[in-house]
């Protein structure tokens, strides 16, 4: 089956897969023919193939699931929500109610507004920020999705970013020209706070100083931080509160929901300009979301999801301590694994595989509750084992 599943989605679907990042080339190089690329069902932190292997995943969905898969409480209140219709023409009470609870925990949030997916989401705090502002230009650094605004994939005609100046994350002189440069028509400053390793935080505070002198927007990206560095995202960790920003992935544990979040006298601009989508409110992944904040708060979820993450970059780092040129980063529910080479980097997750384990080439890899100590130690032991067969030249 998995064969068949693989060919037939070459053939069918451009890339074999509809989302990039689960591209077999993504996944695991361009010349990876032999690893697995679909499954037949998720649960806890572990993924069945088709064969009926059982692989432990340090993916999580990208890092959209932060309790595990198919999470008992999760499952029960999306079903309750589906068994009653999750849509209509009309609005369902548990937006307003998640919208409520997002307020009690976010610094920055007085009024929310809900779409499906993150690109959307920050493709709407912009609109909002350009609406409020009355300006085009936006300052980005970071990782924003595949929309026309922040991208230039093939397709993309150059004019789509003519009111986008880029600066590379952590460079406050960068960010400081930029904003000076364009500093009349600045509508905000978006930021990813954590690409790659945390951020220095002279760069998030100068951010917030330069958007207050010259009246623009801080919109922060909380796509991956929200929910699972804390659940009112990494601005109560960094101590810098933004004007506005994304919640995504953890925070419905994989159902389909972004909350754009944000001060009230942004927020309102909403009103303002026009941003809706059919399903934004569809109340599965709004049930969804309330599940997760229960759990979170009960199973102190992010000092949970940081414990793992740590356990697990410190065995990456001792496994791979004589392999010249393999690095961790990253913060510690969500690190990530390069290598200098390669060829040495195939090696390492196709070993990972054979012992059991998925982990992500290149980018993040995710903690769950799921990932309990016993999990952990097999992983460890994967780690170790998966080192020993990757060439050291």
């Amino acid at each position: 089956m998995s064969d068949d599943a693989a060919a037939r989605a070459a053939r069918l679907i451009p890339g074999g897969a509809s989302t990039g990042s689960k591209r077999p080339s993504a996944l695991w190089g361009d010349d990876a023919t032999d690893l697995p690329t679909h499954f037949v069902r998720a649960h806890g932190c572990r993924v069945t193939l088709a064969d009926g292997r059982e692989l432990i995943d340090l993916t999580m969905a990208l890092g959209s699931v932060a309790l595990g898969y198919a999470h008992p409480e999760v499952t029960e209140r999306m079903t309750e929500a589906l068994r009653n219709g999750p849509v209509s023409a009309l609005v369902h009470p548990l937006e307003g109610l998640l919208a409520e609870r997002l307020c009690d925990v976010i610094p920055c949030a007085e009024q929310v507004r809900f779409l499906k997916t993150g690109a959307e989401g920050v493709a709407a705090a912009l609109r909002i920020a350009r609406t409020a502002t009355g300006r085009s230009h936006v300052v980005a650094s970071g990782y924003f999705g595949w929309l026309d605004w922040s991208s230039d994939a093939g397709g993309v005609p150059s004019g789509a970013r003519a009111d986008v100046t880029r600066t590379p994350p952590n460079d406050v002189a960068a960010l400081e020209r930029a904003a000076s440069e364009h500093a009349h028509d600045l509508a905000a400053i978006v930021i990813e706070p954590v690409v790659d390793h945390a951020p220095d935080p002279p760069w998030l505070a100068r951010a917030r100083a330069l958007t207050t002198q010259l009246g623009a927007v801080l919109i922060f990206d909380e796509i991956k931080t929200g929910v699972r560095t804390h659940l009112g995202g990494y601005q109560v960790v960094a101590g810098v509160t933004p004007d506005v920003a994304v919640f995504g992935k953890a925070l419905s544990n994989g159902a389909s929901l972004a909350a754009v979040v944000g001060r009230r006298s942004v927020m309102e601009a909403a009103s303002r300009t026009w941003i809706s989508s059919t399903l934004a409110g569809e109340a599965s992944a709004l049930a969804a979301a309330c599940a997760v904040l229960d759990v979170a708060e009960r199973e102190r979820l992010p000092e949970r999801l940081a414990h793992a993450g740590l356990r697990l970059a410190n065995a990456a780092r001792e496994a791979l301590a004589k392999v010249e040129g393999a690095t961790v980063q990253g913060i510690a529910p969500m690190f990530a694994i390069h290598f200098a080479l390669e060829a040495q980097q195939r090696a390492w997750l196709a070993a990972l595989v054979r012992h059991g384990v998925i982990a992500k080439r290149g980018a993040y890899n995710f903690t769950a509750l799921a990932h309990d100590d016993a999990t952990c130690a097999q992983v460890e032991r994967a780690f170790h084992a998966a080192a020993a067969e990757i060439p050291r030249s």
